[in-house]
This record gives C-alpha cells, structure tokens and sequence, in this order.
C-alpha cells in the first residue's frame, strides 16, 4: 500500500498493511529530534519513521510585539515565549479582547479575513507528497475564540452573555469555512483529513456542561464537519482531555477521526474507546506525552506502541501518533520507539 492507500483503509475500519502512522511536534522538539539524528532535513526524517500523513501548510500573518514581552497573532491571542534548551515554547496569555466591556468593543476589532492565509503553495506541496495522506488546517470553533477573549471571561459569557459567546464562535466558523473551501479549490480536493481543534476536557472531566456543548460548540462545529465532508474530506476533530461525555454527541455531528484520545483514566483507555465506539469513529494519536514519553525507557515506549496498535488498530479506525505533539522534554530515542514499535 502507498502511505495515502494505508490512512484511507484503515480509515474505512479495513485493515491496513500495517497501522498507519502521523508525527506532530513543537518546533523545539523538531530541532532536538534533528540535532539527534544529524541532519535537518524534515521530509527525510518522517519518510525514514514511515509516517504516512504530511501536514500541509498555508502560512498566516507574523505575530506582533505588543509589550512586556507579549506577542499577538492574528487573531488577537496573546502568549509569551518560555525558553528551552532547545528553543522558545508558547505560553498563553489574556488575549486582546479579555477587557472587552461590551458586544460593540467585540464588533470594533479587527477581525482578520480569510485572505490573510497564504495558500498559493498548496498544490505544490500536495504534488511533493502525492503518495501521502494530506492534512490541512486548524480550525477552531471555540478553544481559540475563548483565547482572544481570556477563558475566565468566557465562561461568564456563556453563563450571562451568550450573545457574546455565539459573536466569536461565528467569527472563527466563518473564516475557516472560507478557509477549507479555498484550500480544497486550490488543491482540486486532494486534500483527505481537514483538522478541526476545540479542547473540551481537563485531566478530571469535561470544561464545559453537555448543555453548554450543545449550545455554543456543537452548531458551529456541525457546520465545519457538514463543509469537510461537502468537500470530500474526513473531519479530524482535537480534544485534550477527559471527553468521554462528549463522545456520542461528536459521533452524531459527524465526527470521522477522534484525536488525541489523551489517556486521562479508565474511561479513554484504547480497550474502552475500541469496545464502545470503534465501529463508529476511528481514532488517533494516544501515546502518552506526560509520563511515558518524557520518563519511560525505549523499549517501555515500544511496548505501549504495540498496544495501541493492537487494540485501537484492530480491523483498522487508529492512525499511530502522539497524545499531543510532541514536546522537547521528549528523549529523541522515545520518539524514535515510538515509530520502531508500530505494528
């Protein structure tokens, strides 16, 4: 099977030649994984782990200093640098919009478009990794927009300005609608997973109520899984943390690919994902990036490799892949394991 045939069978619950594998890392992570090989050479190094999806990208406008060592993207989320041995990490902070005293103060920003996105590389990179399957975007219809606006205060919004709440999330779903559909116009719809990001859970349970969920999550998120499909992808949707609450409702909105599946507790443990709701959604990542990752030996790391693929793998629905990205506190010869292990 080429890469591409591998994802989109086992995507299809058949099983693969083998399981199916992605890489995501933070760039301090990429730089060490590099430093650790000897070469800086990105697409040799994932062909040599055999990872078989290639991330595309459409570069957006650089951040901007905003004082006190703060920067701000495009979207008004705010974050700081901390520094590694191995380069600066992000930091959230208050977004631009955390003092906002009204719904006007929210309509007066400076909303970006969606021809801020640089998109005119796609179709050469889609050419470059024809055999691969192709993943494109970070939409987020939630998570985001509650970084602008400073989650403390958006979660009194939700409570005493839904108007406020709904305001954002529609910003954020109308740019990335526009976004997707440029993106699979562009690419003549080569494009096969489109990423969508709101995280819903903490380490203990869900942030947010199935109510709240239903109400200012789920429409906006129905609408980016309704346009992925119309344009001929699978809607990989990210949640960090415990989401078992949301599970069946994410199924039901349409939900292809579950992704990290963060091993939070006995409720996102691959057995008991695999046994409720592997004939409905398929799913991805899980590696543990808090404790096995950064503290575990090679060979310990190879073992829980195995068994994710064995488990979520079985009659294909896994792609092989850490529980978030991959960060630099991870040993290079765990991350490494990692992709050794894989069945």
């Amino acid at each position: 099977m080429t890469s591409r045939e591998r994802v989109l069978a086992a995507l299809r619950h058949e099983p693969p030649d083998r399981t199916p594998r992605d890489f995501w890392a933070e760039p301090p992570a990429w730089k060490r994984l590099l430093s650790h090989i000897g070469h800086a050479d990105k697409d040799r190094l994932l062909d040599d782990l055999g990872v078989d999806v290639r991330h595309l990208e459409a570069p957006a406008p650089p951040e901007r200093a905003v004082g006190g060592g703060v920067f701000q993207n495009f979207w008004g989320e705010r974050f700081i640098y901390n520094s590694t041995p191995w380069g600066p990490m992000r930091e959230d902070v208050k977004g631009a919009l955390a003092d906002a005293n009204s719904l006007a103060e929210l309509e007066a920003f400076g909303w970006p478009s969606p021809d801020c996105l640089d998109r005119s590389q796609l179709p050469a990179q889609c050419h470059r990794h024809e055999q691969c399957a192709l993943l494109y975007g970070f939409a987020d219809v939630w998570q985001r927009p509650a970084l602008v606006r400073g989650w403390e205060d958006m979660f009194l919004d939700m409570a005493e300005r839904p108007e406020w709440v709904h305001f954002l999330c529609r910003k954020f779903t109308d740019f990335y609608l526009e976004d997707y559909t440029r993106a699979a116009e562009i690419t003549d719809g080569r494009i096969d997973l489109y990423l969508v990001i709101s995280d819903l859970g903490t380490q203990r349970g869900p942030l947010i109520s199935l109510a709240m969920f239903r109400q200012f999550v789920a429409p906006y998120l129905k609408e980016m899984i309704d346009r992925i499909h119309s344009l001929g992808g699978l809607a990989l949707y990210h949640s960090c943390g415990l989401i078992r609450p949301f599970i069946p409702d994410l199924i039901a909105l349409g939900v292809d690919v579950l992704d990290p599946i963060q091993p939070t507790g006995p409720a996102m443990q691959p057995e008991t994902l695999k046994r409720e709701f592997g004939g409905q959604l398929s799913f991805h990542g899980g590696i543990d990036m808090q404790n096995l990752l950064p503290k575990a030996t090679p060979a310990q790391v190879e073992a829980e490799v195995r068994r994710y693929c064995e488990v979520l793998g079985a009659e294909g629905g896994y792609i092989l892949g850490p529980a978030h990205l991959f960060q630099p506190d991870v040993p290079p010869e765990n991350i490494c394991a990692v992709y050794r292990g894989a069945i």
